[in-house]
């Protein structure tokens, strides 16, 4: 699997299958978790490396441009 939206689709799906069962994996469903947390986890990891992710402040609300005085 080399797509991250899958991964992820795939993820919050076994997350629904768990509040469904009672809060309950059995051993095939926690084997398949962690192998696709351990994939989440690495995507995110190349993806810090590179620079890829924003880690400053939210922009939400501020103006687009600021004029400069």
């Amino acid at each position: 699997m080399n797509n991250s939206s899958t991964v992820l689709k795939e993820l919050q799906s076994l997350q629904k299958t768990y509040k469904v069962q009672n809060f309950k994996f059995t051993s095939s469903q926690q084997a398949r978790y962690d192998e696709l947390l351990e994939l989440r986890r690495a995507f995110i990891a190349y993806w810090k490396e590179n620079g890829m992710i924003w880690s400053g402040p939210s922009n939400v609300g501020k103006a687009k441009t600021e004029a400069a005085a």
